[in-house]
């Protein structure tokens, strides 16, 4: 008696390159013994044991249920429109690195069960690849070329070569594939040049490349005795400019000093109110010095006129003074004491 088949059992390993497509077979064939309901199961094993099997994508009464696995939705389809021909396969788009693991077709249509199991390994091409030189470049020394590529699933693989010159490697080179350094022992000035790096995995390559310019020793006590120089120079500098600044303050300070000693010697200027105090006095002692004869002369002077500083610097007058009453100047407004002043009468007695 015959029972359902599954027919697609040559391959059951695929590699496949991140965004790359891959179809997973499962192909069947039913037997007259088969009546019941046709059903299409896809799922993902996990790798741990302790967890469920996940449903990804599934065919029942002639309909696709493609909801269960929100990481695949839109990514993911049965490859034949009809399941039920007789083809189950599955299409997987976009592939992801995630996508890697046990995929489960499973095939039922009472009272026939078929099922088989597609190991997938989504890889990832080698990307950002970099190349870069450590060590000196200079003639005698020990150069390494190292090379790394920022993406790309294990296993990598390195390989140098060189694109100008003789398009060998140097003879004392060493290199390490898995690691991707290429050391170039005693490096003369003939191993200068391109070099190219290529990595590589089972799914893709990528390169790069990096300048080698080997050049003779550099002269370092030259170097050394030049920067001290230099340093000497730059210090003989700030002393100057400390020396200069110092001498304009101390300047600075001297004309202020001279300056202050200077001002102190000038004696200060006569005020007003002294100038009408020494005028007053003086007319106060020439009045009671003189005979009433001549005191006419007083009467018509402005004694209620403070007298300013030029009155000092005229030259003295002597007025003619002709006998006559003199008026008696307001003093309180000077702020000086007043005296009685003697008259004469018209009969010639003194009042």
């Amino acid at each position: 008696t015959r029972s359902l088949t599954i027919t697609s059992v040559d391959q059951s390993m695929f590699e496949k390159a991140q965004g790359e497509k891959v179809t997973l077979p499962c192909t069947f064939e039913l037997s007259e013994e088969d009546e019941g309901p046709l059903d299409i199961e896809w799922v993902l094993i996990p790798a741990d044991n302790q967890k469920r099997e996940q449903i990804i994508i599934m065919y029942a009464v002639d309909r696709v249920y493609n909801h269960y696995y929100a990481s695949m939705t839109g990514r993911m389809q049965f490859t034949n429109l009809d399941p039920k021909s007789g083809d189950g396969s599955l299409d997987i788009l976009n592939l992801k690195a995630a996508d890697t693991g046990t995929y489960q077709c499973k095939v039922k249509k009472a009272p026939g069960v078929q099922s088989k199991k597609i190991q997938l390994t989504v890889l990832v091409k080698p990307a950002r690849t970099k190349c870069s030189i450590e060590g000196s470049q200079e003639i005698g020394k020990d150069v390494t070329l190292k090379c790394v590529s920022q993406e790309g699933s294990p296993l990598l693989s390195y390989d140098w070569r060189r694109v100008s010159g003789t398009h060998e490697l140097p003879a004392t080179s060493v290199l390490n594939k898995n690691t991707g350094e290429l050391l170039l022992k005693n490096a003369s000035r003939e191993y200068s040049g391109t070099y190219n790096c290529v990595a590589s995995n089972r799914v893709g390559t990528d390169e790069c490349s990096v300048e080698l310019n080997v050049t003779p020793p550099v002269n370092t006590a030259g170097i050394i005795t030049g920067a001290i120089i230099g340093t000497l120079l730059g210090l003989a500098v700030l002393c100057s400019l400390i020396f200069c600044c110092c001498k304009k303050h101390r300047e600075k300070k001297y004309e202020k000093e001279v300056h202050h000693d200077i001002r102190e010697d000038v004696p200060p200027p006569k005020s007003r109110s002294s100038t009408a105090r020494s005028y007053i006095g003086s007319n106060r002692s020439s009045l009671g010095s003189m005979s009433p004869s001549n005191m006419e002369g007083y009467t018509k002077t402005p004694y209620s006129q403070v007298p300013s500083e030029d009155f000092e610097r005229a030259p003295p007058q002597t007025p003619a003074f002709a006998p006559s009453k003199v008026a008696a100047p307001n003093l309180s407004r000077m702020g000086a004491v007043p005296v009685m002043i003697p008259a004469q009468s018209k009969d010639g007695s003194i009042v």
